[in-house]
């Protein structure tokens, strides 16, 4: 039998793996492999693949029988290569144990270092070292990480024997202890491990090995990993590798540093290196933000107004070195990287790369600029950019005119603007978030633990941390705006409060960030409408060029068509007419109308809204300029137009001069147990055919005036809200039709119309080929099919569905994320048997799914014409479908291969 391989090395100038094995090793793992094989200097190390993370958890969180001895084989080579023993007690191998998933997930799960560390190998270390000082720092930093990482004790308990140890001797940082001093400090260490967890620090380094290991499989499915997840659409099957590495040290003195770098600026794509580093430290201290790091470069330095040195002042040999092998890395993976490293006694050392988070600014900005130099070919530019993204760049920024009160200033960490309510705890930024609440989050400093509030949260300011601390990195990615180490703002948690420019802002009052200037502004700001050109433009105008669906937008008034137009949209998919109807100067006749009587009445009624109807329509024709427009006639049942209890009555009667007694009365009685499938859409148009011939009389009416006026026709797609029979869409057909032939005999003139319908009912996809023998068009209006194909109201089913998300039955949301197997079945049998009754008929979506990147995909798969989607996602569905096209036409290339 083949034994499965489990353990893949990298060091000395060689790897068993390379950057293509990402599933397999993780992003973390492959890139080290990728490294080692390109000559970098590379601390020697194995990783652990991500399929013993999926065996671990389907075999009860057993390892499989032959992965210890591959780890052994395994370590048995590192500690050739470095001529260390793991365990020895005059001259100890020290490993770290990092997680490393497929996609990046940076600060969700646990890491270690220093491990291999106890009582007698410190000893080992002091004397190999020659730095007693660096070995007890070495020690201390192992217990705080593996008791909190492996042993569930809190950071807290650390801290405060640190800071009581700091506050007795009269010094403020850690790098002034000294030896004896951190001997003291590991020692009650020991003795918070005890009382924490009623057992001795563990002692043996093969044992705390494989708790690590354990710990970082488990971190997998931690909460804020999970969270993540969802939030990045990461499957659960995934899994993790695990990578232990040899270590190497950045606190031995001020010859040592470590750092993170990226190769251009993630929150503005210039091309320039970027990042901090710190002088005698470890990697942690930089991302978490407990000592404010320092520039990487003199110009970084400059412009942020810093004094301390930056590492191409302080080490300038080893900064040349640094900067051609960044480079190098860029080329090579033709992609802006996200670098880690340390500097250990003058010695450079690669710890990570891995395509760097970036902000939409930023990622346009790489994606362009890399075409240009030839790196990277137009198409690939266009798959660069994840469409979501773009949703930071649609909305409004602070009006650099309106006045603004400073209150703090801190490092612009990522860009944007946001006024919101000031909150200091993540749960309850999570709770406002879901009630509807703008929030800013608050915090010292933010860990992996607040991944949901800074979800939640509009923008993020922490009072320390740098550039790349764990909220500037997070921020970025999530498109949040985030002002970090912002000094001059003092929190007081218990208290609810923080302290700046002299003034005292409690939880719950109203500030402003800008993440751009890294300003901290009391109160809110006014804001000004993004201006979408520059490489923005360019890379769209690319996206256009690679696209073969239509995007479209949803809307009914005049702001929302004018907004889709400046986003690109090529017409409306999806125009509301009910939302016309609730105005406050025909919301009356609307009542009327309901109120009266007989035909007549709801006739002399409807004379009253249908001006009005025209005048929406010339609008909205004039604003599209010959693009199609796709209007729904009246879809929602007629008691919603109605006022609903005795109070209300009492005031539209009183407001309005209907009969009080009368409103009540219709109320009553047009009141539905299930309106979803009550009396509404094309229903209303059956039993009260005289709302439909107004409608459409306006629309034709309102066309024909557009087209005298300017000289060009209107396009208008008129469209039969929840048709399900062939003969219902018969009916319509003709009523639409000789209303249209009486309106251009009355005026003399006509122009092209369709008549077509919305699928949202099952047996309407199943039947579509009775139904496109009068429809030109259909319509799936992915929302109410989504509804009716599982049962479940949309509106409602927030009470359970994340029950279901949480336990793998759905994948998605399927009010988000189209579902391919059940709608999106029915939408391809609707497709294919309203193409054999009319070859020609225009397919499009309309639902909420129709700015969804994924639920794009399928409709470029599916062969439908366009989509149809709010106006400010009309950017991102311009983009998911170019992306779309070519992953199409790729995959088409590769059947051929074949």
């Amino acid at each position: 039998m083949t034994m499965t391989k489990w353990v893949y090395g990298f060091g000395g100038g060689s790897a068993d793996g390379d950057a293509s094995m990402k599933n397999l090793l993780g992003g973390k793992g492959a890139n080290l492999a990728e490294m080692s094989s390109l000559g970098l200097p590379v601390p020697p190390g194995f990783t652990i693949t991500t399929e013993v993370c999926t065996a671990y958890y389907e075999n009860g969180q057993a390892y499989p029988a032959d992965l210890e001895s591959q780890v052994e084989a395994a370590l048995g080579k590192v500690e050739g290569i470095v001529g260390k023993a793991f365990g020895d007690k005059s001259n100890p191998l020290l490993v770290s144990v990092r997680s490393g998933a497929r996609a990046s997930m940076p600060g969700m799960m646990d890491t270690v270092l220093n491990l291999g560390l106890n009582d007698e190998t410190v000893e080992g270390l002091a004397g190999l070292s020659g730095d007693r000082r660096f070995a007890f720092d070495s020690y201390r930093r192992f217990i705080t990480m593996y008791s909190n990482v492996v042993l569930g004790v809190g950071h807290d308990a650390f801290e405060e024997v640190l800071d009581e140890t700091k506050d007795r001797l009269g010094v403020s940082q850690d790098t002034e202890l000294a030896a004896a001093d951190w001997e003291r400090v590991v020692g009650r260490y020991k003795q918070v491990v005890l009382d924490e967890t009623g057992a001795e620090f563990p002692q043996d380094p093969k044992a705390q090995l494989w708790g690590a290991v354990s710990a970082v499989f488990a971190s997998w499915m931690n909460d804020r990993a999970k969270f993540y997840r969802r939030m990045h659409d990461i499957p659960e099957s995934w899994g993790t590798a695990v990578n232990v590495q040899s270590m190497v040290f950045g606190n031995m003195g001020d010859t040592s540093a470590t750092g993170v770098a990226f190769t251009r600026n993630p929150s503005t794509g210039e091309a320039k290196l970027y990042g901090e580093f710190l002088i005698n430290a470890q990697g942690e201290d930089v991302v978490a933000g407990i000592r404010t790091p320092q520039a990487l470069t003199k110009a970084g330095r400059e412009e942020m107004g810093e004094t301390k040195p930056s590492m191409e002042e302080a080490m300038p040999e080893v900064f040349a070195q640094f900067r051609d092998t960044v480079g190098r890395l860029e080329r090579h993976y033709r992609d802006m990287q996200d670098i880690e490293f340390t500097v250990e006694q003058g010695r450079l050392w690669m710890l990570q790369t891995r395509n760097g988070k970036r902000t939409a600014k930023s990622a346009l900005k790489i994606a362009v600029e890399l075409a240009s130099e030839g790196l990277i070919d137009r198409e690939e530019a266009i798959q660069r950019v994840e469409p979501q993204a773009l949703d930071q760049l649609l909305h409004p920024t602070l009006d650099p005119k309106a006045p603004r009160t400073v209150i703090a200033k801190g490092l612009p960490a990522s860009p944007g603007a946001a006024t919101g309510k000031i909150v200091f705890d993540s749960d309850e930024a999570e709770r406002l978030g879901q009630l509807g609440e703008a929030v800013i989050l608050v915090r010292e400093e933010t860990s992996p633990e607040d991944i949901h509030g800074m979800h939640a949260a509009r923008g993020i300011v922490t009072a320390r941390g740098g550039m790349t601390s764990h909220a500037a990195v997070v921020a970025r990615g999530m498109g949040r705006p985030c002002v970090s180490g912002a000094g001059g703002v003092h929190i007081d948690d218990k208290a609810g409060q923080f302290t700046a420019s002299g003034q005292t802002f409690k939880a719950g009052q109203i500030i402003t960030i800008d993440g751009s200037t890294g300003d901290v502004i009391e109160g809110k700001v006014a804001m000004i409408e993004p201006e979408l050109t520059g490489d923005f433009q360019t890379l769209m105008a690319w996206a256009d060029a690679a696209r073969r669906l239509k995007v479209r937008a949803n809307a009914e008034t005049p702001l929302d068509a004018s907004t889709a137009r400046g986003f690109g949209a090529e017409g409306i998919g999806l125009c509301r007419t009910e939302h016309m109807f609730f105005d406050d100067t025909r919301i009356a006749a609307v009542r009327e109308m309901i109120l009266a009587d007989d035909e007549a009445g709801r006739r002399a009624a409807l004379a009253k809204i249908e001006p009005f109807q025209k005048a929406d329509f010339v609008e909205l024709f004039k604003i599209m300029a010959g693009l199609p427009v796709t209007i729904r006639l009246l879809d929602p049942p007629l008691h919603e137009f109605l006022p609903h209890n005795e109070e209300d009555v009492k005031a539209v009667a009183a407001a309005t001069g209907l009969d009080a007694d009368k409103l009540m009365s219709r109320a009553k009685a047009l009141h539905e147990t299930n309106p979803m499938l009550g009396h509404r859409g094309c229903r209303l148009g059956v039993a009260y055919p005289e709302i439909y011939e107004m409608q459409v009389r306006a629309i034709i009416e309102a066309a024909l005036e557009v087209k005298a006026e300017t000289g060009e026709a209107p396009l208008p797609e008129i469209m039969h809200p929840l048709v399900a029979k062939g003969q219902e869409m018969k009916f319509l057909r003709e009523l639409t039709d000789r209303v249209a032939e009486a309106v251009f005999a009355d005026r003399g003139d006509r122009l092209d119309y369709m008549v077509g319908t919305m699928i949202e009912l099952p047996r309407a996809a199943l039947r579509a080929d009775d139904l496109a023998e009068y429809a030109e068009f259909f319509s799936f209006g992915t929302n109410d099919l989504t509804q009716t194909t599982f049962g479940i109201s949309r509106d409602d089913s927030g009470r359970f569905l994340q029950a279901y998300l949480d336990k793998g039955i759905f994948e998605h949301d399927p009010f988000v994320r189209l579902d391919p197997e059940g709608v999106g079945d029915l939408i391809k049998i609707a497709a294919e048997r309203g193409r054999k009754v009319r070859p020609n008929v225009k397919l499009g979506i309309c639902g909420e799914h129709g700015g969804d990147p994924s639920s794009i995909a399928f409709c470029e798969g599916a062969g439908l014409d366009y989509v149809s989607c709010s106006p400010y996602r009309v950017p991102i569905a311009r983009l998911a479908a170019a992306q779309a096209a070519l992953s199409a036409r790729s995959g088409t290339e590769r059947e051929k291969d074949r």
